[in-house]
């Protein structure tokens, strides 16, 4: 768009999608129902059916395999968006063997020692939110002056992103800092209360066992395991914690954790939650005069965020992952990091001397040392804001305004600033808990909806809000962008954790409130022993593949009996270092300048 032109629906414009009209052709796709929801949400017109015949100026149905929704309207083009369970032949149609494919399985299951199916869609949930974000970047390039007419995605791509931490650490060059084996939370006082346990602080850690009389080694040599739980979904510590807190009460418990400094946090069910009436992010529109800085004769180059700059100040995975995701569509991503660097940097396992972990997240970012307790490093990142398309942090709760950095102060230099804060709890929850991952599950009934019907309910330790939330948090800042890009206004995107679990629940809920009771049966999604290791059947035939006893056989020969019956299955992923040479990914996983194991991009545009 030329400099004071208006991109395609520019004045009308209230949500970023107002104007647009959604077509959709195919078998549902996975995730379709939610895809349909989000852009509703945005301000699309609902789906309407669509045959083969040219949406715009793009002929869209007979050159486009699978499901696939189209977007158009308002000026812009046709723009598709395909999505399938797998690119390959490999097997994988459905919800189930995905999970099992891509290592889902094998890190949901570590505390229990075997590998477990996540009850809810997963999989599907994290494909659907990808299939929104290409299609809100897709748009955001026509407006840009560039030709993007398709958008793809995949399940199975969707996996090992959400898997991309842990299957790095495997890859490593050195081993894990910390035991792989079977333990963790949730706990359970002497009343039956299940409830999770919450600090950042050694010490915390120590006084609140200290108050509830556990022994001083198993308070010692439990802190590396619980720390280190974020990274390798489980937590080996002594089982004299569990029996520890099996012998207190649940006031002897709550006021343990009051007087450490520690937060406790009972497993909610699902019927104590009720359906979740708020959408997963808040996009709020500032008056400003952006106009693009490219004209309609030079279009941008590249993938299409090209030519924007995204200053991110996050912490662990939620918004780090966010502005990586934002990185892979093309925008240049600055990291704010304190004087030092990053301390995750040097968390082990190491690649050339930096973190595995630490890779997955934030290779290709540029890094700028900011000492943002100091007045002369926040006036300079107040210049670099000035600057910049998107400012993108998760702080606690009113650090920012603390600091001079809230929207207010960052838009007085540039006023068409996306400002976009990923949170725990988005400010809906009075007297919050702490806005961890593991304390939203336990608070949220994740526990309930990852698990099937006869088995307890437990969040899950692996990061599954974490990462949704980073996904949600790129999907709003697309958004925000947009609608910059649609109005001229600046933006401020609000996302949080606490989105992410109404959005993984909310098929739990709405099955709970159709009276079809909200858990999943028992044996759902439960993979199947082999001789030598695991199988998931698809979860239309799990079924009948459970009549079959295949514990003698090994693999290969499991998965031949259950195909040669018409029974479609898949090999279960254990060891996440041998999905890189595992032929259902056709070599898609390499490794980057440093050496450690890089997942494939989520999106392909054409």
């Amino acid at each position: 768009m030329a400099s004071g032109t208006a991109s395609p629906g520019t004045k009308r414009a209230v949500r970023p999608l107002d104007g647009l009209r959604v077509h959709k052709s195919g078998p549902p796709g996975p995730g379709a129902g939610l895809v349909a929801e989000h852009l509703r949400l945005l301000g699309a017109e609902p789906p309407s059916a669509l045959g083969s015949h040219a949406v715009g100026s793009h002929a869209v149905g007979s050159h486009v395999a699978g499901s696939h929704v189209v977007v158009e309207g308002a000026g812009f083009d046709g723009l598709a968006a395909r999505a399938v369970w797998s690119e390959a032949a490999g097997g994988l149609t459905d919800e189930a063997t995905v999970q099992a494919a891509t290592g889902i399985m094998a890190v949901h299951g570590r505390r229990d020692g075997r590998p477990r199916g996540i009850a809810a869609d997963y999989a599907a949930t994290a494909t659907a939110v990808l299939t929104v974000q290409g299609l809100l970047a897709g748009l955001l390039a026509q407006a840009r002056g560039g030709q993007v007419a398709q958008v793809s995605t995949s399940a199975d791509r969707a996996g090992l992103l959400a898997v991309s931490q842990y299957l790095a650490a495997a890859g490593a060059e050195e081993g894990e800092a910390a035991e792989l084996a079977p333990g963790g939370p949730p706990f359970t006082s002497a009343e039956g209360t299940v409830f999770e346990l919450e600090t950042l602080d050694p010490g915390a850690w120590a006084a609140f066992w200290r108050t509830l009389g556990a022994p001083e080694e198993a308070i010692r040599a439990g802190w590396r395991p619980f720390q280190f739980r974020y990274a390798t979904a489980c937590a080996p510590f002594a089982e004299v914690l569990h029996t520890t807190v099996n012998g207190c009460s649940w006031e002897r418990i709550r006021y343990a954790a009051e007087a450490s400094g520690a937060e406790v946090c009972p497993l909610r069910s699902l019927a104590d939650r009720g359906i979740a009436g708020a959408p997963p992010w808040a996009l709020t529109s500032y008056e400003a005069s952006y106009s693009s800085r490219y004209s309609s004769s030079t279009p941008p180059l590249g993938l299409p965020l090209a030519g924007l700059t995204v200053l991110e100040a996050g912490r662990r995975i939620q918004a780090p992952l966010s502005a990586h995701l934002l990185g892979l569509l093309g925008a240049e991503v600055v990291r704010i990091e304190p004087p030092g660097g990053d301390p995750l940097r040097g968390m082990p396992p190491a690649c050339s001397g930096i973190s595995a972990r630490w890779l997955a997240l934030n290779r290709g970012k540029e890094a700028v040392e900011v000492d943002i307790k100091s007045d002369h490093d926040r006036r300079r990142l107040r210049e670099m804001a000035a600057g910049a398309d998107v400012f993108l942090h998760n702080w606690a709760p009113g650090k920012a305004a603390e600091l001079g950095l809230d929207r207010e102060q960052l838009a007085a230099a540039n006023p068409a600033l996306v400002y976009a804060y990923t949170s725990g709890w988005a400010n809906r929850l009075h007297a919050a808990l702490m806005g961890t991952d593991f304390m939203v599950q336990a608070h949220t009934g994740v526990g309930e909806a990852v698990r099937p019907a006869d088995e307890p309910p437990a969040p899950s330790l692996m990061t599954l809000l974490d990462v949704l939330g980073g996904l949600l948090g790129a999907e709003a800042v697309l958004a925000g962008l947009l609608l910059r890009e649609r109005t001229g206004n600046g933006v401020r995107v609000d996302s949080s954790l606490l989105g992410a679990a109404d959005v993984l629940t909310a098929p739990a809920l709405r099955r709970l409130a159709d009276g079809r009771g909200a858990r999943r049966p028992a044996g759902f999604r439960r993979p199947l022993p082999t001789a030598d290791g695991w199988i998931a059947p698809a979860d239309s035939c799990a079924v009948a593949a459970a009549a079959y006893d295949l514990c003698e056989l090994p693999t290969a020969e499991a998965l031949a009996r259950l195909r040669a019956h018409g029974l479609t299955a898949t090999a279960v992923t254990a060891d996440l270092a041998a999905l890189h040479d595992d032929p259902r990914f056709a070599g898609s996983i390499s490794r980057d300048a440093h050496g450690a194991p890089a997942v494939p991009d989520p999106w392909s545009f054409l």
